[in-house]
């Protein structure tokens, strides 16, 4: 099995690194295979052009400048995201990433005018991320990544995935010890992932 993870934090020291290296480490030792894709190391370039925007919906050639980023995400059986969360989103790279990849025939098909889930060869779907404010912060800001993995991005892969959310909530407050724990849980879940 083949897992892609997604990792968005550019820098090297962060906690976000932390956990990262713990998803990679957890996965191999389950016998994942991984494709390890660091978006800020790799230098993708989150900036949806005026020509990608034109070619959205056409099929045929929507997928031609991110076609080595399409074929990572169809290779894929599994699917985990590591980011923190930002301004209540995602970086700007793992926007941009979305916006650019995650394209009609990709991620999604449209059928009679309604979107249909495309990433069936997804069967397992992860994010592993982390909160600068604490949960009712967050809830009352209608916690926009959470709902989006959980939601709308678990709507595109297949019906039967297994998903999990992983968040350190309050880690402008963490001490050493609720950090250590949260890397602790990440190793566990995703070695049962």
């Amino acid at each position: 099995m083949k897992v892609l993870v997604l990792f968005a934090h550019p820098v090297p020291e962060s906690f976000s690194s932390a956990l990262h290296d713990k998803v990679i480490t957890s996965l191999k030792n389950k016998g994942w295979e991984v494709d390890d894709f660091d978006l800020n190391a790799e230098g993708f370039s989150p900036v949806l052009t005026a020509e990608e925007r034109r070619n959205y919906h056409d099929e045929e050639v929507n997928t031609a400048p991110v076609q080595s980023y399409v074929d990572r995400v169809r290779a894929a059986d599994a699917l985990v995201l590591v980011f923190p969360v930002w301004n209540f989103g995602y970086p700007a790279i793992l926007k941009g990433f979305m916006d650019r990849v995650f394209l009609p025939g990709v991620s999604f098909k449209l059928v009679d005018g309604r979107v249909a889930g495309n990433l069936r060869n997804i069967t397992r779907l992860a994010a592993v991320t982390t909160y600068g404010g604490d949960r009712f912060r967050a809830f009352l800001a209608g916690d926009p990544p959470r709902k989006n993995i959980t939601r709308s991005l678990r709507y595109l892969v297949s019906p039967t995935a297994k998903t999990r959310y992983l968040a350190l909530y309050n880690m402008n407050l963490a001490s050493d010890a609720q950090r250590d724990a949260f890397l602790t849980r990440v190793g566990r879940e995703m070695e049962a992932f």
